[in-house]
């Protein structure tokens, strides 16, 4: 999934950026309100973390115009420690749930996860084809009742395959959904994820469709 991360603190951006992509997310950073405007309108995000001290347009007036466009991303803003004010101000302005600063990573991502899960609700928790199971809350695999260890960016990439059953996903789609805008990735990394998965799955896991893209198939089918 793809997070936007809206935050002019540029080593804490950098530190949340690399936490939330080691728990399998795309992040795309924006360190002012223009630049974040502007992302929000070039792709959907699962969810997007703001920042109210920005410069130019500040997170008030960010996330006005994203609800204002109808935009309904859900939206964690980042409050300043002790600000009711601010709390009071964000929730009015059209966001779903405030942090206040400092805070605990964990918090972050548990805040982030759940926004996730009310913006998504008919998402399961729990995706199975055939033999294959993938818990997306416990982030494991199962194949015949064995458990399958999968890396952050093979599991990410096998759940966005599951969730589509049927549907030949093509390696542009899974680029802009599982890779950031500033990553270097190319569709030769996506074969070599791939590749990775139908070793460790079986090679008929993942079929490719000549000049389309992936689905995932049940064991047999």
């Amino acid at each position: 999934m793809r997070i936007l991360l809206v935050e002019d603190e540029r080593r804490l951006a950098e530190a949340l950026r690399a936490g939330l992509g080691a728990e399998g997310y795309a992040v795309d950073v924006a360190h002012n309100g223009r630049d974040a405007l502007w992302l929000a309108g070039e792709h959907p995000y699962a969810a997007i973390v703001l920042d109210i001290m920005l410069p130019g347009l500040n997170g008030y007036r960010v996330c006005r115009r994203l609800r204002e466009r109808g935009d309904s991303t859900p939206i964690l803003m980042l409050t300043a420690k002790d600000g009711e004010d601010d709390e009071i101000e964000a929730l009015d302005t059209g966001a779903d749930d405030f942090l206040p600063k400092p805070f605990s990573y964990g918090v972050l991502l548990s805040r982030l996860r759940a926004l996730i899960r009310r913006g998504g609700a008919t998402r399961p928790g729990v995706l199975r084809l055939g033999d294959l199971e993938l818990d997306q809350a416990g982030r494991t695999c199962r194949r015949g009742g064995v458990d399958v260890a999968l890396t952050t960016k093979e599991f990410a990439l096998l759940a966005y395959l599951m969730q589509r059953p049927g549907q030949v996903v093509g390696k542009a789609e899974l680029l802009d959904n599982l890779w950031d805008f500033a990553s270097s990735a190319t569709a030769n990394l996506v074969e070599v994820h791939v590749s990775a998965l139908r070793r460790k799955l079986g090679a008929e896991t993942i079929r490719t469709v000549r000049g389309a893209g992936y689905h995932v198939v049940s064991a047999g089918a």
